[in-house]
């Protein structure tokens, strides 16, 4: 039975992972703590010039 399937469970292996590895990449490169974190230092910084003038 198995060998009647193998190329259809292989495809859907195949797709799953695929999936997997994109989303993953894409969690990897927007991370919110990051920008989160960029952000805040933006917002010290103009906030320090803001207060030297």
């Amino acid at each position: 039975m198995l060998a009647k399937y193998w190329k259809r469970i292989g495809l859907i292996i195949l797709i799953v992972l695929c999936l997997i590895n994109g989303i993953s990449k894409l969690l990897r490169v927007v991370s919110f703590d990051n920008t989160i974190e960029t952000i805040k230092s933006k917002i010290s910084i103009s906030q320090k010039v803001e207060e030297k003038n």
